[in-house]
């Protein structure tokens, strides 16, 4: 006989493992400091290609007006208003970045913790069951 409890805890674990569980059960399994320094990281490259190629697409607009009056700059002027500007792209989307992940990892955490409840609570289910199959042993005759 069906136990419909069971049913409905093994139904509804399998809907969160398809559905929420597939973008929070593999963010469970890091550390938080781990999580969140892995996407630094990350965003630390992708800032820095994002900031280069930004770059480039105004210098390549400006172009022309670079090559004439390049030897009228100040270029190191110029250079620090670059490094300045980067310092500044990245410390904010590092500080995005962090809430961001932040969030997400809070969330998966508290979502994980729902889900193992469930786990815990079927598996008490199939505990529970074991004791009434065991029960219900032969009584005398013989086993193969």
């Amino acid at each position: 006989m069906l136990n419909e409890e069971k049913v409905k805890v093994m139904n509804k674990l399998a809907m969160y493992e398809h559905g929420e569980g597939r973008k929070y059960l593999p963010v469970s399994k890091f550390y938080r400091s781990d999580y969140i320094g892995l996407a630094l990281i990350k965003n630390f490259f992708l800032v820095t290609i994002g900031y280069v190629l930004l770059l480039v697409g105004v210098a390549a607009y400006f172009a022309d007006f670079l090559m004439n009056n390049i030897h009228k700059m100040d270029l190191v002027k110029m250079g620090i208003y670059i490094l300045v500007g980067y310092l500044i792209v990245l410390a904010a989307y590092t500080v995005l970045t962090y809430i961001q992940y932040s969030i997400r990892y809070r969330r998966a955490k508290k979502s994980v913790k729902e889900y193992y409840a469930d786990l815990t609570k079927l598996s008490k289910i199939y505990g529970r069951e074991e004791k009434k199959t065991a029960g219900r042993g032969t009584s005398g005759g013989y086993k193969k």
